[in-house]
């Protein structure tokens, strides 16, 4: 019988042809309503009121299930009650029991958000992508699941997820769309893919005679990339794949870029052009989703030749990386390079770093940055063509461009513009002083030189330690040429 204040609660197992039992649970009635409020809404919705239950009422729940353990609703109430009540183990045991008698969506999530309260990110991944492909999840489901990925760092997955969530129901959840930014990428799909191209992809209209000198590069270069690409049906007879990885490396300023783009205007391929800048995001995930997007552009406009600077930075040693989204964007740059989820056919990967021996060793195996090429500063030939070039349409009179190549041996083409940037400021001071503007001549340049010391040598200082002491394999073997070092 029931206690005075208290209802009896009829308590019915309605699933199996067996006899139902009428079981009288001590229980107040302003709890009922309480109950009735938390058993009507579905997984996932907020709570209007705080509900909890004394020990007392767990126990007589407990009582009646020995009554009547074939029964549902009041196992499903139990396990609600303990959920609430934050007894892990305890609602898993019962939701455990559910979960045999119904396979149901509300009963998987629950059981899902236990593993995910407890930290077996694994379990709740699994069930919630079993209730995913029954075709039972809610926005809750899908919520918990993009929460589990991000715990699991499947930030793409993740943010799929969520764009289902947000489907369902727009209202999504305030955790997510501050770390994934789903919500503003979902409305804008379109625009940011349109943008993605503008800005990047290009049709070079330079190639290799408009580049002065470095023969022994362009040669190299012509061997390992423009020959494949240019007679692809002759290197597949073979089995060879076209495309890869080449890895351009030297002192910084002596134009790998620009012999880049004329390594694309030379196999009359597309050009994409990205630095560290164009990659990085301060939200995670987004970092991994620009560099596939732009990977994404180079796979859709084959040929192409996609150049990324810096890739110094992007490629430091995952050991050295102290932050996991950092590794995270190393992995998917090996992920892109191997063409795991999309052919890289057609696609040449050129990338360009100063300090090659900060790379990640991984960047260098077999089939990603295995053809590697040293860029020195520019030859005799090379200053000449970059001093003409610089000084085209400037004022001059009668400079003898051989003579002034010959005393900047060692400079970078940045430090030829800080050479003529020099001389037309001592023009420009003196043109204040005299109230005469005069052209420029060989010796200012040569003035000029002898102010401004090639910015290179502090480079090959320190490239010099790498290839006397780190180069068993002999990959800096060039630089010790090009400095005249025996080993």
């Amino acid at each position: 019988m029931c206690h005075s204040g208290a209802l009896a609660r009829s308590a019915t197992f309605p699933y199996f042809a067996r006899k139902p039992y009428l079981v009288a649970i001590p229980i107040p009635l302003h709890e009922v309503f309480l109950h009735i409020s938390f058993l009507s809404l579905p997984y996932g919705s907020p709570l209007t009121s705080v509900y909890t239950m004394n020990e007392t009422t767990i126990n007589s729940l407990r009582e009646a299930l020995k009554h009547s353990p074939d029964n549902i609703p009041l196992r499903r109430l139990l396990a609600e009650t303990l959920l609430a009540a934050n007894r892990l183990d305890e609602a898993e045991t019962e939701y455990a029991i559910l979960l045999k008698y119904t396979n149901d969506a509300d009963t998987q999530a629950a059981l899902a958000d236990i593993f995910f309260r407890k930290g077996n990110i694994s379990a709740c991944v699994v069930i919630l992508e079993a209730a995913i492909e029954q075709g039972r999840a809610n926005a809750g489901i899908f919520i918990l699941y993009a929460k589990a990925l991000i715990r699991e760092n499947a930030i793409g997955k993740a943010r799929e997820a969520y764009k289902q969530a947000i489907l369902l129901d727009p209202a999504g959840d305030p955790e997510l769309d501050d770390q994934l930014r789903v919500r503003h990428i979902f409305e804008a799909v379109d625009e940011e893919d349109e943008e993605i191209d503008n800005r990047f992809l290009e049709k070079p209209e330079i190639n290799f005679s408009d580049v002065g000198g470095m023969d022994a590069v362009k040669k190299e270069i012509e061997l390992k990339i423009i020959k494949p690409l240019l007679h692809p049906d002759l290197y597949k007879a073979y089995g060879k794949k076209t495309g890869g990885g080449i890895l351009l490396y030297g002192p910084p300023g002596c134009g790998k870029t620009y012999l880049a783009k004329a390594t694309a205007g030379q196999v009359n391929a597309k050009f994409i052009n990205v630095g560290l800048a164009n990659i990085l995001d301060m939200w995670i995930g987004n970092s991994e989703k620009n560099l596939h997007d732009i990977f994404e552009l180079a796979r859709a406009n084959s040929p192409c030749v996609l150049f990324i600077d810096e890739i110094d930075a992007l490629g430091a040693s995952r050991s050295d990386m102290k932050q996991s989204s950092g590794r995270h964007l190393i992995n998917q740059f090996l992920q892109e390079l191997d063409g795991i989820n999309s052919s890289n056919e057609g696609i040449l990967v050129l990338g360009a770093t100063n300090t090659p021996w900060n790379l990640d060793p991984a960047f260098r195996r077999p089939g990603r940055f295995d053809r590697i090429i040293f860029v020195p500063p520019p030859d005799l030939p090379s200053r000449e063509s970059i001093f003409r070039l610089k000084l085209k349409n400037k004022p001059t009179s009668a400079i003898d461009v051989s003579s002034i190549a010959k005393k900047a041996e060692h400079y970078s083409g940045a430090d030829i513009d800080a050479v003529i940037d020099i001389a037309i400021e001592g023009k420009l001071e003196a043109a204040f002083a005299d109230g005469i503007p005069k052209p420029l001549e060989t010796k200012d340049l040569l003035a000029a030189l002898k102010k401004h010391q090639p910015s290179t040598q502090e480079w090959f200082l320190t490239a010099r330690n790498f290839a006397l002491f780190a180069n068993d394999n002999g990959l800096y073997d060039e630089i010790l040429a090009y400095m005249k070092i025996k080993k």
